[in-house]
């Protein structure tokens, strides 16, 4: 099974978390599912450099990089993930989508209300308890 290693971005304004709402995939499984934004970590590249890297092309967005939050390891039906994720700053909150259909600035206590990636339920999990 193909392994797949990414970085995601908890991107916090003003007390309100970023998520992005994914478009359709060949995998049912995570078509139109909420996700923090991030992706695959490039050859020499280290998590923050990818993650910077994802973030400037998913949403046009310059993103400060704070600390590592959580790593979630995932089996999906077709392939395993590795995510680590990190708690990052924007000082501008002007969203340009390239691969996500929507997004929403959510406070804590409503991330519970959308349809997330299986793989991303533990962060929220993680940021709803903190």
């Amino acid at each position: 099974m193909k392994h797949i290693e990414v970085v995601a971005a908890i991107i916090i304004r003003e007390n309100k978390i970023l998520c992005v709402q994914r478009n359709r995939s060949k995998f049912d499984y995570i078509s139109f599912k909420y996700e923090f934004p991030g992706g695959k970590i490039e050859q020499g590249e280290s998590q923050e450099g990818a993650l910077r890297r994802e973030i400037d092309e998913e949403l046009s967005m310059a993103i400060s990089v704070k600390e590592k939050f959580l790593t979630v390891n995932h089996d999906y039906p077709d392939f395993k993930l590795t995510m680590h994720s990190f708690i990052c700053t924007c000082e501008n909150p002007v969203v340009k989508l390239t691969e996500h259909i929507s997004y929403e600035w959510l406070n804590k206590n409503l991330l519970n209300k959308l349809d997330w990636a299986a793989a991303d339920l533990p962060i929220v999990e993680k940021l709803t308890i903190d």
